[in-house]
């Protein structure tokens, strides 16, 4: 199987971040507004990204699969205004069997730098790489499809994010405690179908 891609979309261009990209993970965490409904706003430190995050992004990074982390850039100019996750859900929840895991629902998150919000980069992100997993991993004439839904989690208070779940067609499912390895967060689950 060969690696995936995701293609560049009308503004941004995607590269799957490796483990060296600890700096640019770094650089998004930096600012107190960006990490408002992820630690408060607390900033990350390198010692948070070298030893929480990229052992996290090793465990669940697949180049044929397209799991990881997708750097985004604006084409015009190259420059990185932030990333999407992109994994199965639960992934590092005590529900997720890593010997026969269920992996036909992907999960997707975004950081983006302050100066790039507002103006629909996330959205654009986000619904290129579903359009690109899909017309990648699902035949139409599938029964069962590699990929049967999208979707996300936030802190309830976080309109901004839940927006975009809904630009990005996905509904409203539940408000509960989500279960980590790093911790339990009270978020809401939004979801749609993987449609072609």
């Amino acid at each position: 199987m060969s690696d995936f891609a995701v293609v560049n979309s009308t503004r941004l261009s995607y590269r799957l971040m490796t483990l060296d990209d600890a700096d640019l993970l770094f650089e998004v965490d930096q600012d107190a507004e960006v990490m408002k409904f992820i630690s408060d706003g607390v900033k990350s430190t390198m010692k948070d990204i070298k030893e929480t995050m990229i052992p996290r992004l090793a465990a669940y990074r697949n180049v044929q699969k397209g799991w990881g982390i997708w750097q985004v850039n604006i084409r015009e100019t190259n420059e990185y205004i932030g990333w999407v996750l992109v994994r199965p859900m639960d992934y590092f929840s005590p529900i997720f069997d890593t010997n026969n895991p269920l992996r036909d629902n992907i999960e997707l998150g975004w950081r983006f730098m302050a100066k790039a919000w507002g103006k629909g980069y996330a959205t654009e992100a986000a619904a290129q790489i579903m359009q690109s997993m899909t017309q990648a991993f699902n035949n139409e004439h599938d029964t069962q499809p590699a990929i049967k839904s999208y979707c996300a989690i936030a802190d309830p208070d976080n309109t901004a994010s839940i927006n975009i779940m809904r630009k990005l067609g996905m509904k409203y499912i539940k408000t509960y405690t989500h279960h980590d390895t790093l911790g339990d967060w009270y978020v809401v689950y939004y979801e749609n179908r993987a449609l072609f």
